[in-house]
């Protein structure tokens, strides 16, 4: 297999690790990245969080009533702006087909598989990537609910972890302290873990690079994929022509314009996400634990000596431009919620394209092209799914069967 070359297009934690696992299986791997440093886009700036059990999927009952209410509220978690895209209006369509409590069912039991395989390729790689040099922490994650009813509904479900009053979330996590009478309750895992991720992809590329059957980093633009005989033949790029034996689609939201050129039609969204970093100073009373506000989608996480806050879903296409007034609103939250966690007059905003599909699952595999395959659409959670993800694709690219069954993760779904 060291003969066959790889093609890799994508340079975020999802085609790193992908590089990786098709290295050690003995492929030839080129990774191909439009920006100068990889990790530029999704992965830059994110939550940070590796939620292993905490994978419930967007789509569910009852969601597109919340969301007719989210978008009254003034700093409601989503933002909606219609757009003159077909693809838009089709992702929306099959997502309310998956907003079903079976579906949604469904669906989590396969995301909770591939958290368990995902866990264990990362434990693989504390081998080849120290903890250390990602400020990983094993932090556990603290999901807390401010109403009543919906903490008694989430608690009645829960399959998994400790249930919190509100009193105890506050006790346990003194930075949720300035909340504690706003909150119900909450729901507690161990084991689950908080990191950097632009850090471990910087960490993981330097290792990709020492790889003996690496064949190196193209800094470029893929402007098509060109196919023929029910194959692709090369790509066509802003630096030229590059060829491969196989190709591996791991570029985030812009997988979905790639594989459009190929006649390969993929059902992602760009679900617009923000983030805000803040340093902690000595005496700030920062989160121990990594803290999910439920009703606010808003998520925080100790990273090294940084605050990490991510939050919202904004559904207004391919724009990456920090709005000042999402910022300003998850700011304001942010301190009312977490008033002395960190320095937040030196706050820094990021905002990121999370490519997701109808159903939260992403997509792995084959498509109708022989040697194009795919390895996309993680939504949120893409540093908690990629070790897994890689490892299906590197097993499905030697011909293995994979650890799973896949009915809910390929493209043919």
């Amino acid at each position: 297999m060291g003969k066959q070359q790889v093609i890799v297009i994508g340079g975020g934690v999802v085609g790193l690790t992908s590089a990786w696992w098709l290295l050690e299986a003995g492929f030839g791997v080129t990774v191909v990245e439009r920006a100068p440093q990889v990790a530029s886009g999704a992965s830059g700036a994110n939550g940070g969080q590796l939620s292993y059990r905490y994978v419930s999927p967007l789509a569910d009952a009852g969601v597109p009533l919340k969301a007719i209410s989210w978008l009254f509220q003034e700093h409601g978690p989503l933002r909606f702006r219609p757009e003159f895209d077909l693809r838009q209006w089709r992702w929306l369509a099959s997502f309310l087909g998956q907003c079903t409590a079976a579906a949604n069912r469904r669906t989590t039991a396969k995301l909770l598989e591939l958290g368990e395989l995902s866990r264990a390729g990362m434990k693989q790689l504390d081998n080849i990537v120290s903890p250390d040099d990602f400020a990983w922490r094993d932090a556990g994650k603290l999901v807390v609910y401010r109403s009543s009813k919906v903490f008694e509904q989430a608690a009645g479900k829960a399959t998994a972890g400790e249930i919190w009053s509100g009193a105890e979330c506050a006790a346990r996590e003194p930075a949720l302290g300035a909340a504690r009478s706003q909150l119900a309750g909450g729901i507690y895992n161990g084991g689950e873990a908080v990191a950097d991720c632009h850090a471990f992809c910087l960490k993981l590329a330097e290792r990709v690079r020492a790889h003996p059957l690496f064949k190196g980093f193209v800094q470029a633009e893929v402007l098509g994929i060109a196919a023929t005989g029910g194959k692709v033949v090369g790509l066509d790029t802003n630096v030229g022509a590059i060829g491969g034996d196989a190709f591996v689609l791991a570029a985030g939201i812009e997988s979905r314009n790639l594989a459009a050129h190929a006649g390969v039609k993929l059902p992602l969204y760009p679900l617009k996400g923000y983030s805000l970093t803040a340093p902690i100073r000595a005496g700030d009373t920062a989160p121990e634990i990594s803290v999910t506000d439920f009703e606010r989608k808003v998520l925080y996480a100790r990273i090294g000596d940084k605050l990490r806050v991510a939050a919202m879903v904004d559904m207004v296409g391919e724009d990456l431009r920090l709005n000042p007034k999402r910022i300003g609103s998850l700011t304001r939250q942010v301190r009312e919620t977490m008033p002395h966690a960190a320095d937040y007059e030196r706050i820094s905003a990021w905002a990121g394209l999370r490519p997701a599909t109808p159903n939260s699952a992403p997509l792995i595999g084959a498509t109708s092209l022989s040697n194009l395959w795919l390895n996309v659409g993680h939504g949120p959670l893409g540093f908690t799914f990629a070790a897994g993800t890689a490892r299906v694709l590197a097993d499905l690219m030697q011909g293995k069967a994979p650890p799973f069954a896949l009915e809910m993760l390929a493209l043919r779904r």
